[in-house]
């Protein structure tokens, strides 16, 4: 029982458990800490580049620690490394809590010519009184790394009506003529790796926001006429569509589906992945949407997809109405698009009936 409460208070080193997969180990430091520490000091890295080894992103990430005066200590930050093959992901074991969520400022940082993205673990619990900033005025930015997300700030621009032969680099390319990135991503289709044909980025300077929307909205790409505004509007709180914004969003089409008006009409940037998981949240923003789009004419459908654990669900993060006729589609078009909906502005386009019967979102 001493010996125990001894493990309890940190005075004994405790046994972790190692996964029986083949692990690439580098450390001087002994392993020290529960099964729940271990779970803040490992990270997820996606796409990681095809024949990548354990070694290389070992030697890869300890060095960029290293040289952005990340480590707090003499030694090699990272103990363990894991990659599936299989899946194209590995995980990252660090010796520190600390140097863990440090780490997470090298989200979309290039690797061997893919740009990695860095999470928790699905199993991630905070730790009690460990500061999910880093400590120790650890940097959150670190120069030329732009991370792979964007968060939903006053700062968050949409870029749409992208042609879907341009690349990340070329994309960029376009927005850092106003300035250094903070965060870029360009939504792909999960089953082909195209783009879908609109981005989300941040500026580290905010105040080029604007100078970025107006500069690059209305530049004509091939056939087509950039959309750039900003994505989220202002404050906290507040639920439900609210009165319209002063921002212009013409005809934009983002989808496979025609550009011309029809019955159906497809609302983004209004709803997250973790909104349509909660039940509750999910039957407020069905009725919501339902009252709403009520006003312009009678809704014969509906359709809002939810994600599913393990499973790419089609136009999840989309909605999608369908109306009686194009006329009452097209009222809800002028009057939707451009307003905010829990802090979010509206982004609409049509779409193409039969792929809606079909459930080809």
């Amino acid at each position: 029982m001493q010996y125990k409460a001894m493990q309890a208070a940190g005075q004994i080193a405790q046994t972790i458990e190692v996964p029986a997969a083949a692990l690439t180990l580098n450390t001087n430091i002994p392993f020290a800490g529960s099964a729940i520490s271990r779970q803040a000091r490992r990270l997820y890295v996606g796409n990681i580049p095809f024949g990548a080894s354990e070694q290389q992103m070992m030697d890869f990430f300890n060095e960029q620690m290293t040289v952005t005066g990340l480590t707090q200590a003499e030694g090699n930050p990272i103990i363990a490394v894991q990659i599936n093959l299989d899946k194209n992901f590995a995980f990252l074991e660090f010796r520190s809590v600390d140097e863990t969520t440090a780490a997470l400022a090298f989200d979309g940082i290039p690797f061997q010519g893919q740009y990695l993205k860095l999470r928790r673990p699905r199993d991630y619990q905070p730790i009690p009184g460990v500061s999910e900033e880093g400590g120790g005025g650890v940097p959150q930015i670190i120069t030329g790394v732009v991370s792979t997300i964007v968060a939903d700030t006053p700062h968050k621009i949409f870029v749409g009506a992208l042609p879907n032969y341009l690349d990340e680099d070329q994309v960029k390319e376009l927005l850092v003529s106003f300035g250094a990135l903070k965060s870029f991503n360009l939504v792909k289709d999960s089953a082909t790796g195209l783009s879908k044909g609109f981005a989300f980025c941040e500026y580290v300077d905010t105040a080029v926001t604007d100078k970025a929307c107006e500069g690059l909205s209305g530049l004509q790409l091939g056939d087509k006429k950039l959309v750039v505004q900003r994505a989220s509007v202002g404050a906290k709180g507040g639920s439900g569509i609210q009165a319209p914004v002063q921002v212009q969003v013409p005809g934009l089409v983002v989808t496979a589906g025609p550009g011309q008006a029809t019955e159906v009409l497809c609302l983004m940037n209004m709803i997250t992945e973790d909104e349509l998981a909660d039940e509750e949240e999910y039957e407020e923003i069905l009725e919501d949407v339902r009252e709403e789009c009520s006003k312009y004419g009678p809704v014969r459908s509906l359709e809002i997809p939810r994600p599913i654990k393990g499973v790419d669900v089609p136009g999840c993060g989309k909605i999608f109405i369908e109306f009686c006729n194009v006329t009452d589609a097209q009222k809800a078009q002028q009057n939707l698009t451009g307003r905010k909906f829990s802090n979010r502005v509206v982004v609409t386009s049509y779409f193409d009936p039969d792929k809606y019967h079909r459930r080809e979102f």
